[in-house]
C-alpha cells in the first residue's frame, strides 16, 4: 500500500526495490564504460563530479524505468493517467570521494515549469515531480542527496504560479525552508525516491570510498499541480 500521506507530510517517498539490484548493477556497468574509467582504479578517479546519462532508456535501463513499484506509486499520488512513463534515466551525476569536493551543493528546488521558448524555470505550479534512482549503494558518506523534510509546504506558501530565475528561487527556498529537518536519501541500488516538485533538497560531499551513481530525472504530468493542490 502507498504511503499517500507520509508523502503529503514528508514531500518525498522511498521506494525499496531488491529485485531491481541486478538491473542497477548492469546499468552502473555501463556508464563506467561511458565515462571512460574503472570501478577497479581509483588513481583514474581525479574529479569529484563526473556526469553520465541514459538518454535511450535500452537493457537494463529499461528495465528500471519500468518498474512495477514506480508506476504503482505515482498511480496512487497522481491518478491513473496523471503523469508520463519515463523512457530513460536521464541525466546521471557521478559523485567521486575527492578533495576538494566540487561547489555545488546549494538548496534549491529543481525546474519544474516550461516555458514558451522552450526552456524551464521554477513555479509554484509545477509539471513534474523528481525521481531519484540509486544505481549503487548509498550510505550516509556515499554523497546522498539531502533532502529537506517537510520543505515543500514552506516553498508552497511562498512561490507563486509565475516563472522565476531558478538561481533567483534557489535564495527565497533555502531561506524559508532552513529550519526543516534534514533526512538523507540512502539505499541499495535499485531503490528510488519520488520527490515533492517543491521539497528543498541538496548534493552533498562523498564522504565514502566507493563513487555514487544517482539518476536523477522529472517524471512529466499530464497537467500541472495547482496551488495547494
Amino acid at each position: 500500500m502507498v504511503d499517500v500521506a507520509a508523502f503529503d507530510r514528508d514531500g518525498f517517498l522511498r521506494i525499496d526495490q531488491p529485485e531491481l539490484r541486478s538491473a542497477a548493477d548492469a546499468a552502473r556497468a555501463v556508464l563506467w564504460e561511458q565515462i571512460g574509467l574503472s570501478p577497479d582504479d581509483p588513481a583514474s578517479w581525479t574529479q569529484p563530479v563526473v556526469w553520465a546519462s541514459d538518454m535511450t532508456g535500452a537493457g537494463p535501463f529499461a528495465e528500471l524505468t519500468g518498474s512495477v513499484r514506480l508506476a504503482r506509486v505515482l498511480d496512487a499520488l497522481c491518478g491513473a493517467g496523471g503523469w508520463e512513463p519515463r523512457r530513460a534515466l536521464g541525466n546521471i551525476p557521478v559523485r567521486f570521494p575527492v578533495r576538494p569536493p566540487v561547489d555545488d551543493r546549494g538548496w534549491h528546488i529543481d525546474m519544474n515549469t516550461p516555458l514558451p521558448d522552450g526552456g524551464w524555470a521554477v513555479s509554484g505550479r509545477p509539471h513534474t515531480l523528481l525521481l531519484l534512482t540509486l544505481l549503487s549503494d548509498v550510505g550516509p558518506d556515499d554523497a546522498p542527496t539531502r533532502i529537506r523534510r517537510g520543505s515543500h509546504h514552506d516553498v508552497a506558501a511562498v512561490l507563486g504560479t509565475s516563472p522565476m530565475d531558478f538561481v533567483e528561487a534557489g535564495a527565497v527556498v533555502d531561506r524559508v525552508s532552513a529550519g526543516r529537518p534534514v533526512v538523507h536519501a540512502t539505499g541499495s541500488a535499485g531503490d528510488m525516491y519520488v520527490v515533492d516538485p517543491l521539497t528543498v533538497h541538496a548534493a552533498d560531499e562523498h564522504r565514502g570510498r566507493t563513487p555514487r551513481f544517482m539518476a536523477q530525472a522529472p517524471v512529466m504530468l499530464t497537467a500541472p499541480l495547482r496551488p495547494g493542490r
